[in-house]
């Protein structure tokens, strides 16, 4: 399994694949690697992080 932080503001890899080729570069370079799955971290969870839900449907 690959992780790929595609926040401005991860705290692990400080955005380093925000932009699309870097993030596309990055899942090749884990498949190659023999990742299976990858984790697209499209939302930042590091500590203080700042939560747009005015989209979200409450159920």
């Amino acid at each position: 399994m690959g992780i790929i932080n595609v926040t401005p503001d991860s705290f692990s890899d400080g955005g380093q694949f925000l932009r699309p080729d870097n993030a596309i570069a990055r899942a090749q370079k884990l498949l190659d690697e023999g990742a299976d799955i990858l984790d697209i971290g499209g939302e930042s969870t590091r500590p203080g992080a700042r939560v747009d839900a005015g989209g979200a449907k409450k159920v």
